[in-house]
């Protein structure tokens, strides 16, 4: 056995570069921490890859979900681990901790800024593909989800074993489960149930010291950070119990265009006054995009939905707070709930439900940058015509508003960390797509300025964002250290008045700070003993 282990090790240092000595003591020291600390049973070949082994490429950009980070001018990580059991994933982080190294836990790899796959320094992408098993119980209502499952597997395993259980989780299938509740988890279902991160019963986690805690171990100050406050600052998540929720055996859904010849800013102005008044079971967002008509740019919205019902209650529901949309039967669709959740996600009419099992992006990869917003008092009908103006350009844009209310406006923002609650109308996330694959400065330019554009008409003092639109252009923790007071300027942004207790939270729980990246909670007073 030890020869086999001697014999492994010796293969995987071999790869290592030897023009680069400091680098290769550090992937050196890491690798027989890991020797040691891996289970017996575990062939390190087959869940890790070295820079220069030939799977290491292939791996590390198989879940990066936004083309702009494949030419990133940061670190490429020592090595990318695909761990099959829990004890791997402990034995990593124990070995990155004793060896000064940067862990970066990926699930789905949507991260909008990168952080699950780069860095400025020297570190290790935990690569979670391998643990994605998802285990339902519709008699107890509740399934146990690994953090490496995309939100697409989750509701094919929930369908499969019942038509009227559901869970609220990502618009887009290919988002995986550990950093969509650990951001928050907006959905369709939101309005009716809240959150994905409310509607957690337990947690599975390796903390800093690389124990497997539970919601019991971990304290319930532990288990509030996880859900919202990003898992990144506080360990590397295993699996989450949640809890399904009833839906209807028949949802229905529809999408209806608007153009300013079909008066559209009457449209969406109306929309703004009742998105989140109307009943909870319908969620309509808009979709912004540029169309053509008569050969110049003009804006075009999409009202795309999902009602908890069938269609007769949705145009009775449409009439009585909507009648501007012109909702008739012929623009809906009913059918199950898992075949509405494709819809949304962007497959199209006919799909079948396995290629949620596919872990790919209906709408694609692309190079992209995103922002976010909260509004509270609604845009008046001659400032959204000032807006429309910014989709005559010639540049990939989009614009999404996204309604709040019903179920989330009965929850204090202080329950879970994410505080974006009572009295908000709306979220806005603000999208371009570089068309080169790199940034292009044409449209980061378009994408700044309608961000600009829209500060007298969203949330203030702060200007609210949401952590699962990650936005490093709100600031970031200086290199080499985390400060609590200069991280408040993008921290409040996020959390608001929970900054300050998950910055306890990880002075409790995470003291040295082991684990961080450019827009990681700080501990709230460092440890003199790190």
């Amino acid at each position: 056995m030890e020869f086999r282990r001697s014999s492994v090790l010796y293969m995987l240092l071999s790869f290592i570069s030897l023009s680069f000595a400091t680098s290769s003591l550090t992937s050196e020291n890491f690798l027989q921490c890991l020797s040691t600390h891996f289970p017996s049973s575990t062939k390190m070949s087959e869940v890790l890859s070295a820079q220069n082994t030939t799977s290491y490429t292939s791996i590390l950009q198989s879940s990066i979900q936004n083309l702009r980070f494949l030419s990133s001018p940061k670190l490429d990580p020592l090595f990318v681990i695909t761990p099959t059991n829990e004890s791997q994933i402990q034995a990593t982080v124990m070995c990155c901790k004793a060896h000064g190294i940067e862990l970066r836990a990926r699930s789905g790899g949507h991260d909008y800024e990168g952080l699950s796959y780069t860095s400025n320094d020297p570190f290790v992408v935990v690569d979670l593909i391998n643990m994605r098993s998802v285990s339902v119980d519709i008699k107890e209502g509740t399934a146990w989800v690994q953090a490496g499952a995309t939100s697409g597997e989750l509701y094919y395993r929930i369908a499969e074993k019942s038509a009227v259980h559901g869970f609220p989780a990502a618009l887009c299938p290919s988002v995986g489960i550990g950093g969509l509740i650990a951001g928050g988890g907006i959905g369709t279902m939101m309005r009716k149930f809240g959150l994905a991160a409310d509607n957690v019963l337990d947690v599975h986690i390796v903390n800093s010291d690389g124990l497997i805690l539970d919601r019991k171990s971990m304290g319930e100050d532990h288990f509030w950070a996880l859900r919202g406050g990003g898992a990144a600052s506080f360990g590397v998540i295993l699996s989450w119990k949640i809890k399904l929720v009833p839906v209807p055996p028949k949802v229905t859904v529809f999408t209806v265009r608007k153009t300013l010849e079909q008066h559209v800013t009457m449209v969406v102005n109306r929309w703004q006054y009742m998105a989140e008044k109307c009943h909870e079971n319908l969620f309509i967002r808009v979709i912004f995009q540029s169309t053509s008509t008569g050969g110049k740019k003009s804006i075009l919205a999409l009202f795309n939905a999902m009602h908890l019902g069938d269609v007769d209650e949705l145009l009775k529901v449409t009439r009585e707070c909507f009648p501007e949309l012109g909702l008739q039967a012929t623009d809906c669709t009913e059918t199950s709930w898992v075949e509405a959740v494709m819809y949304i996600g962007g497959y199209p009419s006919g799909t079948s439900r396995e290629v949620l099992l596919t872990r790919k992006n209906p709408m694609g990869k692309a190079s992209f940058k995103a922002k976010s917003d909260f509004v509270k008092q609604p845009i008046s009908e001659a400032d959204l015509a000032l807006i429309w103006k910014f989709f005559s350009e010639e540049v990939t844009g989009a614009m999404l508003w996204e309604p709040m209310g019903g179920r989330m406006s009965k929850i204090p923002e202080t329950e879970l960390p994410f505080p974006h609650r009572k009295g908000y109308l709306y979220n806005v996330q603000y999208v371009v797509q570089f068309i080169n694959g790199k940034d292009d400065s044409k449209g980061m330019d378009w994408i700044n300025r309608l961000y600009r554009h829209m500060t007298p008409h969203v949330s203030k003092y702060p200007r609210a964002s949401y952590l699962n639109y990650r936005d490093l252009d709100l600031g970031t923790n200086p290199k080499g250290n985390s400060n609590y007071f200069l991280s408040s300027i993008w921290g409040e942004k996020y959390f608001q008045g929970n900054y300050r207790r998950l910055a306890l939270v990880k002075a409790k729980v995470d003291k040295c700070n082991f684990f961080r990246n450019e827009q990681s909670v700080p501990p709230f007073s460092r440890s003199r003993t790190c």
